[in-house]
């Protein structure tokens, strides 16, 4: 059995976008800033998470490869 799907026109298109903009909640100046602060925070940390885990996979790797030689 197959199912036929009901065609939009451009119209009906256009005025369902409309609809759904109207929906659209934008966020306060505040909100956006302390989301830009947490974002840039989130980013700190993670770059300092990478930066010790990059640098105790070198001294382990140095350290083996010391061994071997």
């Amino acid at each position: 059995m197959q199912l036929r799907q009901k065609r939009t026109t451009v119209l009906q298109f256009i005025s369902q976008v409309r609809a759904e903009a109207r929906k659209i909640v934008w966020p306060s100046r505040k909100e956006t800033w302390i989301t830009s602060v947490m974002v840039f925070i989130m980013v700190a940390l993670a770059s300092l998470f990478f930066l010790a885990v990059d640098w105790g996979l070198t001294m382990f790797t140095r350290w083996l490869l010391a061994l071997g030689s």
